[in-house]
């Protein structure tokens, strides 16, 4: 399907919905629901939250429809609300992470945890996952603005135009805050894993 046909049946869609035939938002919402799913998944890693997140995001499109200029792709309008709703909401939970080494607080005093070694035979499935471990940590620790666009650059494959549009900044804006966090994420990670 080009983007053509999906664009304009997006839009016969859209002037469905908005003459009130409820039954053309369901067909719009399970035309996204996977890919918005996928996407919200990955900023959050919690499958309660992201389809929490997923059903938000439909709901405040369908609130704003009449606003949706179609000059534009529904599905950029519809992630870029879904993308701003997650970040205000990780605002608000600001998550609390805990180190896997730090010993933790008991009633008994400090405990240090064990893990099984799971993988007897070779080490590099384990020095794999604590690689990915490692440089997750510090793409979760670098500031919000340099995250959205490293997660969306690297794990969702987006292009700089692309990013561009779904955050509403200017493409040297993209480029330019992917760079900084690049070079925060060598710092972060010099002496862990690069050379």
């Amino acid at each position: 399907m080009t983007d053509t046909s999906k664009k304009e049946i997006d839009e016969k869609l859209i002037t469905r919905t908005l003459a009130g035939d409820e039954s053309a938002y369901a067909e719009l919402m399970d035309r996204y629901r996977g890919q918005l799913f996928h996407l919200l998944y990955k900023m959050v890693y919690s499958r309660i939250e992201a389809e929490d997140l997923v059903q938000e995001a439909f709901i405040k499109a369908y609130k704003g429809l009449e606003s949706f200029n179609r000059e534009y792709a529904f599905s950029t309008w519809l992630y870029k609300i879904a993308v701003n709703n997650c970040i205000d909401y990780l605002r608000k939970k600001r998550l609390q992470t805990y180190s896997y080494d730090k010993p933790m607080a008991g009633k008994d005093g400090e405990m240090r945890r064990e893990y099984p070694d799971r993988d007897a035979g070779t080490d590099k499935p384990m020095l794999d996952k604590e690689k990915s471990t490692i440089i997750n940590q510090a793409i979760d620790s670098l500031p919000e603005k340099y995250r959205t666009v490293i997660h969306l650059r690297h794990r969702e494959e987006m292009a700089y135009e692309e990013i561009a549009e779904l955050l509403d900044i200017p493409i040297g804006t993209v480029k330019a805050r992917i760079f900084r966090a690049r070079e925060q994420l060598k710092h972060l990670l010099k002496g862990k894993i690069l050379p």
